[in-house]
């Protein structure tokens, strides 16, 4: 129970919880009350009672003692002002784990950007601490189960004067309106979110709440409202862009066109001189199909704005990050666990034009959907199944996995939640996985009663529920990237670069298929081919055209000799 009640005041805003120093100066002053309140007047009295005087002496001590303490305050102020040594911008936002009225104070005075990135480090998606593995363990499973230290980096949204400025005008705008229609998956929905928000940013709109649009695969037709809780989205990002539930009546959708043919890799200006016009004459632009186009290499300010979007303003509707802490903490308390993001459904199989692994019967099945609908296939067209397959362009399968696991050091016993879409194959699909990992779970497994029932046929809120489950685990591992994989990679760094190993495929398949190695052997080679990617951050600079959402550093995360709270 103590638990549970650490966890939920984890959301709690710290202006709430932490009263002004002033007011503590003042309620803790030696001096009468008297000498702060007026004097009455004997005419006003109906007891002519005799004026009260406050001789001279008195009130020069007080300004004495007064102008004394101040002095004091402000030279312990001066000494605890962080001085910054270099030229990078200093963090302001981290998590804290306590906050003291003073360091509140110093933080507020310092930088203008703080009191905001105290409301939304309050804010931010609640998550369990790291488990402690114990220390009964081998040098493989200490190795496997150890955190990374993220060498001093800490989220860091500190937006330029420039942006700011900007902000008083754009954050309050009433004439211009953008609307944007997401589609596909949940992670899908997400990134599209954050890029209608920068969008918006960038035409310099109000966004109007975005529009989900119904998942034809799962046939999910959940509003906005039902996955992500409205109101803390409007509210983080109240500074940044002005956000509505609805278009005024002003404005008709109706006469409006939808505009669908955005090419990849779109800058600001292509926007701001594709749409300016229309937005001008109109007052309005309807998108649709935003997924990937907005381009990776944003200014400063808009990367920085991608990551308050992601990691702060898009938190779930409160019934299902309850349901999502409940299940984390069911996991938690029997141990450290590894979440699991297994991609085993029909569809990955069929887009990525790979073997399943379960025989000639399932394969079959999904060659006769991908030859009726080519357009799936997201594959390489002029490879073989063995080739897509050594390039690292084929997920995992079960059995793969289960050996990749082993040779990275992962206890048997250990938990593991399987997040994700029901595999193709069902229980034959999991079986080599379950054989040699017994403590394998799902969200059915783990809920109890009716917990699930409110979520049937909601694709997007049951997903939302493996999002949450797998942010608190100690250790995340896809089987095949995608857009949870990568998100998953960005925010586990955000919130304290909790473990994340991304499987190199391309090496370690040749390998497995080497009998020449010895067991042992084998887990040296693996262990030494991931040593790089087991969670260490790993800046979005070195290569351009990375998601700062899968790269955070140094765009949102950045270091400093002192930090702010």
């Amino acid at each position: 129970m103590a638990k549970e009640r650490k966890l939920k005041s984890f959301s709690n805003p710290i202006m709430a919880l932490v009263p002004s120093p002033a007011f503590h100066f003042v309620s803790a002053s030696p001096f009468p009350s008297f000498l702060f309140s007026p004097r009455k007047s004997p005419r006003n009295s109906h007891h002519h009672t005799r004026p009260i005087t406050v001789p001279t002496a008195a009130i020069s001590l007080f300004l004495c003692c007064l102008l004394l303490s101040l002095a004091i305050l402000g030279a312990h102020f001066l000494s605890i002002v962080p001085t910054w040594q270099d030229s990078s911008p200093p963090c302001s936002l981290s998590f804290p784990s306590t906050v003291s009225a003073s360091s509140l104070f110093v933080s507020l005075s310092s930088n203008p950007a703080a009191e905001e990135g105290i409301q939304m480090a309050a804010s931010g998606t609640p998550l369990l601490p790291v488990r402690n593995p114990g220390s009964n363990l081998s040098e493989e499973e200490a190795e496997f189960w150890k955190q990374p230290d993220g060498e001093g980096y800490q989220p860091c949204l500190y937006f330029t004067l420039e942006y700011r400025k900007a902000s008083a005008r754009i954050s309050k705008e009433k004439r211009r309106f953008l609307v944007v229609v997401v589609a596909g998956g949940l992670n899908q929905q997400r990134n599209q979110i954050v890029d209608a928000v920068v969008i918006a940013r960038i035409l310099e709109a109000a966004l109007v709440v975005p529009v989900l649009q119904v998942n034809l695969v799962w046939g999910d037709e959940s509003e906005f409202a039902e996955v992500f809780d409205v109101e803390h989205f409007k509210r983080v990002l109240r500074a940044d862009v002005r956000i509505v539930s609805s278009l005024p009546s002003t404005h008709l959708l109706s006469r409006q066109s939808i505009q669908n043919q955005i090419p990849h890799d779109v800058s600001p200006l292509w926007l701001r001189t594709k749409f300016s016009r229309e937005m001008n004459e109109e007052g309005l632009v309807v998108l649709k199909g935003l997924d990937s186009r907005l381009t990776k290499n944003l200014p400063l300010d808009l990367q920085k704005l991608r990551c308050k979007v992601a990691f702060h303003a898009l938190r779930f509707a409160e019934p299902i990050q309850e349901l999502g802490d409940r299940l984390a903490r069911r996991m938690w308390v029997e141990g450290p666990y590894i979440a699991l993001h297994l991609r085993l459904e029909k569809d990955v199989w069929i887009r990525s034009g790979c073997l399943t692994g379960l025989g000639r019967e399932y394969d079959k099945i999904v060659d006769q959907m991908r030859e009726s609908e080519p357009e799936y296939l997201t594959g390489r067209l002029n490879m073989s199944h063995i080739q897509r397959r050594q390039s690292g362009l084929c997920p995992l399968n079960a059995f793969e996995v289960a050996w990749f696991l082993k040779a990275l050091g992962a206890p048997t016993g250990a938990g593991i939640y399987l997040a994700g879409g029901e595999p193709f194959g069902g229980t034959k699909a999991l079986q080599p996985l379950m054989q040699d990992f017994p403590n394998l779970v799902t969200k059915e497994m783990l809920a109890r009663g009716a917990e699930l029932s409110p979520y049937a046929g909601k694709s997007s809120a049951l997903a939302a529920v493996d999002y949450i489950v797998s942010l608190s685990s100690n250790v995340f591992l896809p089987s095949h990237g995608g857009n949870m994989g990568r998100v998953m990679q960005g925010h586990r760094a955000y919130v304290g670069h909790r473990k994340y190993i991304k499987p190199n495929k391309p090496a370690m398949l040749p390998l497995f298929e080497d009998s020449s190695i010895s067991e042992p052997e084998l887990g040296t080679i693996v262990r030494k081919l991931h040593r790089r990617s087991l969670g260490q951050p790993e800046a979005r600079t070195n290569k351009r055209d990375r998601d700062v959402i899968a790269y955070p550093v140094p765009e949102c995360m950045c270091k400093s000799r002192k930090a702010i709270f």
